[in-house]
């Protein structure tokens, strides 16, 4: 298994691109696991333990729970004084947690599991979730969904249904992490415009950046080359202008497409028109933001404890603008999942199961370290509403969409960057860039089909 970050490994690194391993609540190590290559065959034994509580409760004996996850950023802390909460709160269970990078995480998990020694519960991404079920490095877990009365109505459908694999759940989803605008409010007053009201549509964002510009002497609307964040950009255009990344078979990539046209075109339009620098570094359009040299920028929820603390310059959040012809975000989830096991205790199997229950209801908790609940209940709570900075990134919940269940989905979806930074950076025409990585896209498809199954 490959060990580069894919799309959905590098929403935590935004967090802190450090890569290392941060450190971990309680003392079980991974040192035992940091010589294991990765391992693109299924583990091989194991079963799921049965657990007919399903995580409702725990009265059993004192147990350690073992709990991987990527969280290497601010996200890892707030995860570590939930952790800190739930071991003070149930003495007889004692979660360690271990955070490493996302990247060490796929490579270490199947390894891992393929030995009888991987943990007893872990975190990744939606899109993670089929390439990792077909590996069989993680199990159903259909069971705690049903035990914790779990339904499709408790959250928006794309979190539901992407924790789906070959009509089997995988994940328990915790959290929705999207793309927003934000908005240097110091800048727009510059211009002299409301900056309690930025812009909705295509026609309000281009009038506004035309003020920043002739106003302010200020480009407007940074575009970035690279996946953080030009290509969660792109995708969110692609879907508001009515296209899609793949067709229903998920059998072609398809942001070749008029909509993928349109999306890119409007994008690189932003450069030629002046209302971008023609080469934007990584996260140099984030930084030119709260520099007050940018004035809307197109980025991840993740940014928001940053963005918002800063006294310099007055930075909001709002929703993405509606430049297509209907609303469409780009986001990914975090969701709980079961590694393979073998021989495992069976009231350790409980005990893990009732962590999941305990910090999925606790997801408001959670949403501090910048994120939307998963669950519609709690993202209406006033625990989590009171998050003003949070409440645009929670409106657009219902426009997210995720890349098909599919295995190995990321590396199809990896050849799209690359589109998007030839496109960007003027090295291939909008068409060109597009039907090139389609095709190349296309034939990852055909390959995975043959190396996971159909």
């Amino acid at each position: 298994m490959s060990a580069r970050l894919t799309p959905s490994r590098l929403s935590d690194a935004a967090f802190s691109r450090r890569g290392l391993l941060t450190g971990a609540v309680g003392v079980t190590s991974l040192a035992a696991l940091s010589a294991c290559g990765g391992s693109s065959t299924a583990p091989q034994g194991g079963s799921v333990p049965s657990a007919s509580a399903g995580g409702t409760a725990y009265t059993g004996p004192k147990v350690t729970v073992s709990f991987w996850c990527g969280w290497t950023g601010a996200d890892g802390d707030v995860a570590k004084k939930m952790i800190n909460e739930f071991n003070a709160a149930t003495p007889n269970i004692t979660v360690n947690m271990n955070v490493m990078q996302w990247a060490d995480f796929f490579t270490k998990l199947p390894a891992a599991v393929s030995t009888s020694s991987g943990p007893d519960v872990a975190v990744m991404h939606i899109d993670d979730i089929p390439t990792q079920a077909a590996q069989q490095v993680i199990v159903p877990i259909d069971e705690i969904a049903t035990a914790l009365n779990l339904q499709s109505s408790d959250f928006a459908p794309a979190v539901w249904n992407g924790g789906m694999y070959n009509g089997k759940r995988y994940g328990i989803p915790i959290d929705v992490h999207d793309l927003g605008l934000y908005v240097n409010q110091s800048v727009m007053e510059k211009a002299g415009l409301d900056p309690t009201k930025p812009p909705t549509d295509e026609n309000s964002y281009m009038d506004a950046l035309d003020k920043i510009k002739s106003k302010a002497g200020i480009q407007g609307s940074w575009v970035s080359p690279f996946q953080f964040t030009g290509g969660f950009m792109f995708q969110s255009l692609l879907w508001q202008f009515g296209g899609d990344l793949y067709d229903s078979s998920t059998t072609n990539a398809t942001w070749n497409s008029d909509a993928g046209t349109k999306a890119l075109t409007w994008m690189v339009g932003l450069i030629s028109k002046g209302y971008s620098p023609k080469n934007v570094a990584q996260d140099a359009d984030y930084i030119a933001l709260k520099n007050a040299k940018n004035a809307f920028n197109w980025q991840g929820i993740w940014q928001v404890n940053d963005a918002t603390t800063l006294s310099t310059t007055k930075i909001t959040t709002a929703r993405l603008p509606k430049i297509g012809t209907q609303r469409g975000v780009w986001g990914n989830s975090h969701q709980f999942v079961l590694p393979k096991t073998t021989g495992q205790d069976q009231n350790t199997a409980l005990a893990a199961r009732y962590f999941i229950n305990w910090f999925t209801q606790h997801e408001s908790e959670w949403a501090t370290s910048a994120k939307v609940p998963a669950s519609n209940k709690l993202a209406q709570s006033s625990d989590f509403t009171k998050l003003t900075k949070l409440q645009s990134f929670a409106a657009d919940v219902p426009d997210v969409h995720f890349p098909p269940a599919v295995a190995g989905i990321g590396d199809a979806t990896a050849k799209l960057y690359d589109a998007i930074q030839a496109a960007v950076l003027g090295k291939q025409s909008v068409d060109q860039a597009l039907s090139t990585s389609a095709q190349a896209a296309t034939k990852v498809l055909a390959d995975n089909k043959k190396k996971y199954g159909a």
